[in-house]
């Protein structure tokens, strides 16, 4: 839990400000607190509450604190901080903060930047991996292939023109392309981790799904 944010969870036991603000700062606790606004019953400790309160002040955090304090989680998991830079590990965790309660679970929803996936969804594949997944998933890769400008915007176009010209089902293609890339079916916008983890990395990644599933 974020210190802050217990603090502010603690405060509001058996005391409130008078209205329905929740999120104080320190300096806005000290400001408002009047003894007038404390109740004399027993303060219901809400767990699920304190919770909230830490995922609201991950939210207010600035990317790159967020970073630094993913840093060690990072180290945990066998991450080599010096093979990413602190651009890097910021851009992905202002993709995926706002997916997490605590720090340490950033790593659940953004191991796939750093590893690639060993194993794939099993329930994600019975439902996207079909009998021409294969030959899409080649096509894709040789559009992809054909991509000049690999940001984020620029490579949605391309694809999502390709697959709208050829007839195919949005959504299939789609979630196979993230299954292969990710390794299960969901997390960011996928045209944004395919821009950070850049075009070789995302056709290596498709290559070993097709060899595997």
């Amino acid at each position: 839990y974020l210190p802050e944010a217990v603090i502010n969870f603690l405060a509001l036991l058996g005391w409130n400000p008078g209205n329905d603000q929740e999120l104080m700062s320190m300096d806005e606790l000290v400001k408002l607190f009047n003894l007038s606004h404390c109740s004399k019953s027993g303060a219901k400790f809400d767990y699920k509450k304190g919770i909230w309160f830490n995922h609201e002040y991950i939210l207010q955090k600035s990317d790159e604190e967020l970073a630094e304090l993913f840093k060690p989680v990072l180290k945990e998991h066998g991450v080599d901080l010096g093979a990413y830079s602190d651009a890097f590990l910021t851009t992905v965790v202002s993709l995926v903060k706002g997916r997490v309660n605590f720090v340490k679970e950033l790593w659940d929803q953004a191991r796939f930047f750093f590893v690639a996936p060993e194993q794939y969804a099993e329930k994600d594949v019975k439902k996207r991996w079909s009998e021409d997944t294969p030959r899409i998933m080649t096509e894709l890769m040789e559009v992809l292939r054909g991509i000049g400008d690999f940001s984020s915007k620029p490579s949605e176009d391309v694809v999502i023109g390709w697959i709208t010209e050829k007839g195919y089902h949005m959504g299939n293609v789609m979630n196979a392309f993230r299954l292969a890339v990710v390794g299960e079916c969901k997390g960011p916008h996928m045209f944004d981790v395919i821009e950070i983890i850049g075009k070789e990395e995302t056709i290596r990644r498709m290559e070993k799904a097709l060899s595997t599933l």
